[in-house]
């Protein structure tokens, strides 16, 4: 029974690897027709956010659905570019605040939200900054970074509550995201891999679905949404995928983020915790079932907590985060 759990979490694993690769490439976003430059972000400060308008601005080079501003030497300002940009940012404010303290990284929580004006029609944010380079630029090369990405998502994986989003395309059974498969599939066609990613595909969605409660996932964790400094994760960034699902969502990331060889390190580092109970699979050298002490009353009490701390001020009574 070992052996066959086993196999089934590398195989889905790998395969939403597979699936993230294919639609990075295939499905980037347009952005939406708007300039955005120094001048208008600073005239939104003065507009909603005056105690903030006289620090300093620095563009931010990149970014898929949102343009970034570093404003003065902690906070950052995030503007939409995407039609679907605003629904993300919506997310962070939502959920975000209520998550970062038990995250052992820095991630970019909201503590201001920019309402849509006659500037600038949709929501933006200022949330706090988290320094490093991506690691689509500079690739983590310290085996801990194994260490450090096997906490974070020991620390995200709580049960989710019943009104947390739901994503169509993260953390869904594989079988719902296979009807273009075929068309996926044909952007590596001419690669002599194409077979081989078409049978994982095929084994993965073969794979029986999650049956335990949905858990807090990222959704979205390739090197892009990742900083590194010094060689090893030092803060994890874009959280408007985040939803309850499936967890092997996230656990593909030990593909994509950590050094070569390190990926058994990262597995390893769950188990010894408890957040897996079978031994390791031939291919990963690491544990691949989610372990039932995830579920624990007792683990899982923080985040809910914190939530009703914000919902109420901390005050046990009606309120608002102050932060937003």
């Amino acid at each position: 029974m070992a052996c066959k759990w086993s196999a089934w979490w590398h195989r889905r694993c790998c395969t939403f690897v597979l699936y993230e690769t294919i639609t990075v490439k295939r499905l980037r976003p347009q952005p939406i027709l708007l300039d955005i430059d120094e001048a208008l972000v600073r005239a939104l400060l003065h507009d909603q956010h005056r105690d903030l308008s006289t620090l300093e601005l620095r563009e931010v080079i990149g970014g898929w659905d949102n343009r970034m501003w570093r404003l003065g030497e902690e906070l950052a300002v995030r503007l939409p570019l995407t039609p679907r940009a605003p629904s993300l940012l919506r997310t962070e404010l939502r959920w975000l605040p209520s998550l970062a303290p038990e995250l052992p990284l820095p991630v970019p929580v909201p503590i201001r939200a920019g309402e849509p004006s006659s500037r600038f029609p949709k929501t933006w944010i200022v949330a706090r900054g988290v320094y490093g380079q991506p690691a689509d630029r500079a690739r983590s090369s310290n085996p801990k970074a194994a260490d450090s990405l096997a906490e974070v998502l020991e620390a995200l994986h709580s049960e989710a509550p019943g009104e947390a989003p739901a994503n169509p395309d993260r953390g869904v059974p594989l079988k719902a995201l296979g009807d273009d498969i075929d068309e996926l599939l044909s952007v590596i066609a001419p690669c002599d891999v194409a077979a081989g990613a078409r049978r994982i595909w095929e084994q993965g969605a073969a794979a029986p679905a999650w049956q335990d409660r949905p858990v807090w996932i990222h959704g979205d964790l390739h090197p892009a949404n990742v900083v590194v400094t010094d060689g090893t994760l030092s803060g994890v960034i874009d959280f408007g995928e985040m939803c309850a699902g499936d967890p092997a969502t996230d656990l593909s990331a030990a593909w994509l983020l950590l050094p070569a060889g390190t990926a058994a390190r990262f597995f390893d580092v769950l188990r010894e915790r408890g957040r897996c109970d079978d031994p390791a699979s031939p291919c990963v050298g690491g544990p691949a079932r989610p372990s039932p002490h995830r579920y624990r009353p007792e683990w899982r009490a923080g985040p809910a907590r914190r939530q009703a701390d914000l919902a109420t001020g901390g005050q046990g009574g009606t309120g608002a985060n102050p932060g937003l």
